[in-house]
């Protein structure tokens, strides 16, 4: 079929428009490249937040730290995600186990990043930060309110030792 006039210019412009389009592989491989590199730097091993004033007991322990609720005990307060939400001395003033200020800061973190992927609280997990000096009964009264606050599986944080290290402080 043979168009005249307007309509033969128009399908000319079609047809000099529709040539297929070549892919910008240069670009392409930039782009790629550069999103390799950002997921390499940003997928190392999980490490805890340091901290200033609370120094680690030391283990040989082999298993890797993973992404948890941080809890970290200082002299004078116990912190949950970095916020402070009891004071040591009256963590230990108190009679019963359960510290209802960690508790409620402790449900709160579990509610907004843990339950959307994890329903199972024997799954849920928490990470005590303590000074290697902190007293025992402070350290029992802060994993009582973990478990009642739904984590079922509490880790202590610990400085990792050499094998060879733990053998010459066990020979000495």
């Amino acid at each position: 079929m043979r168009y005249r006039g307007r309509a033969a210019r128009m399908e000319r412009h079609h047809k000099r428009h529709k040539r297929a389009l070549g892919l910008n592989l240069t670009s392409m491989i930039d782009v790629l490249t550069v999103l390799v590199f950002f997921l390499l730097v940003n997928s190392g091993d999980v490490q805890v937040p340091p901290a200033r004033n609370v120094k680690l007991p030391e283990s040989s322990a082999e298993d890797a730290a993973r992404q948890t609720v941080v809890v970290m005990i200082t002299d004078e307060e116990v912190l949950v995600g970095g916020r402070s939400v009891a004071r040591v001395k009256d963590v230990l003033a108190r009679k019963d186990l359960i510290v209802p200020e960690l508790k409620a800061a402790l449900e709160e973190e579990n509610d907004r990043a843990l339950r959307a992927d994890t329903k199972d609280a024997v799954q849920r997990e928490v990470t005590i930060l303590g000074d290697k000096s902190i007293s025992y009964i402070l350290l029992k009264k802060v994993m009582a309110t973990c478990t009642d606050a739904d984590f079922g599986r509490v880790s202590l944080a610990v400085l990792h030792k050499d094998a060879d290290d733990a053998a010459a402080a066990e020979g000495a």
